[in-house]
This record gives structure tokens, sequence and C-alpha cells, in this order.
């Protein structure tokens, strides 16, 4: 079968750096989480550091505006702090935060729709806004690939992920970019294992279809 779009897994993976993967440790997140429950704010500050980079990348690529996502990042991790006492080692605590992101995200995103009819501000970035002495604050310097995926093929795909649905656009950043397993992609956004596959599927199939013109161009 042709695949003009080439890898869909790779065309969303230039909207993210490598992923460090000394920081995926569970474990180590269980042992960081049962003392922050315990009041110890340096393991919860730990925590923080480990996630933010993954948390403000999947909203960032959710929403397409830097400075919202900054602002969305910090109110996942405070929903955190306050919902801690009550997290239990069921499921990855990663798995658990983007359940957090995935509602915060959609609840910014109703709101905007109220307020604006739709139409979302085009907000420039800026750093200024950002305390760089805040634990949360995600790294200023980029990889290498980071700065190619700042180019005209970072707009392309960007713009392919917002004509598809926020639910499909989602599932496609979780599994492509994040590297959520199924299970895990099911319990962050409240569905089943067959509608993350069902809205996979699809949303692979019309970003292939969206980013045709650009690989024939190549």
């Amino acid at each position: 079968m042709n695949n003009p779009a080439g890898d869909p897994s790779k065309n969303a993976k230039e909207l993210s750096g490598p992923v460090d993967s000394d920081l995926n440790d569970p474990d180590e997140d269980f042992r960081l989480v049962a003392r922050a429950q315990g009041g110890d704010l340096k393991s919860y500050d730990a925590l923080i550091t480990r996630h933010r980079g993954k948390i403000f990348a999947m909203i960032r690529n959710m929403i397409h505006q830097e400075a919202d996502a900054w602002d969305l990042s910090q109110e996942v991790f405070i929903k955190a702090w306050q919902a801690l006492p009550r997290f239990e080692a069921k499921a990855r605590f990663s798995t658990w935060l983007y359940r957090i992101a995935h509602n915060v995200v959609y609840d910014f995103t109703r709101k905007r729709k109220i307020e604006s009819a739709g139409e979302l501000n085009d907000e420039i970035f800026n750093r200024d806004r950002i305390d760089p002495a805040a634990v949360a604050t995600p790294g200023v310097t980029e990889a290498p690939d980071e700065s190619m995926a700042h180019g005209e093929l970072r707009a392309k795909i960007e713009a392919a992920l917002g004509k598809i649905s926020a639910e499909h656009r989602e599932v496609v950043i979780l599994k492509d970019v994040q590297g959520l397993s199924y299970k895990e992609i099911a319990d962050a956004m409240d569905c089943t294992l067959g509608t993350v596959m069902s809205r996979l599927f699809y949303a692979r199939q019309k970003l292939q279809a969206l980013l045709k013109d650009e690989y024939n161009s190549r």
C-alpha cells in the first residue's frame, strides 16, 4: 500500500525533542509521590522537573500557543498538587498527570470558544512573562531537531494537526509524540481502548492525506 505521507509517528515526532528515558522510571515517580504526599515539597518539585517538559509539549501541541501553554502547564501542576492526597499507585503518575492536563486543556478551549465564538488569540510567546527561577519553567535551550522543527515543516505539521478534531489531535500527540501505551491513553482520555485505536487510525489516515503534498514535493 502506498504511504505518500510517510510514517505518521515520524511526522508527529517532528514536534518534540528526544525523551530522556531516565525520567520515565515509574518506580522513582512513586517514591517521590509518597514523600510529597507526606508534605515533602522538594519531592514534588522533583516530580515537576521530571514531567514539566512532556506536559508543556502536550499542551503546546494541542493549542499551538506557547504563552497559554505555559500558563496551563502551571495550572496542571497546581491541580495535581491539590489532588495528590487522592492519587493511588494504580496507574503511572505520568498517566494521571496527562489526565489532569487533558481536562485543563478541554476546560480552556470550551471557555475560549464561549468568549471568542471559537476564535483563538494568536498571542506571541514572550519569555519575559516567565520567571526563569520558576521550577516548572520549560527549558530554553533547544536541541538541533527542535530548531529544525520551528521551520516550514513544523508549520505544515501543526497546520495539519489543527485540521483534525481535538480528540484525534490529542491521541496522536499522546501516542506518537509522548509515547504512551494504548491503555495509558485510554486512562488519560477517559475512554475505551477501542476508542483510542479507532481515533488513532482515523487521525493517522487524515494526517497522511493532509501531508501528502508535502512529501510528494520532496
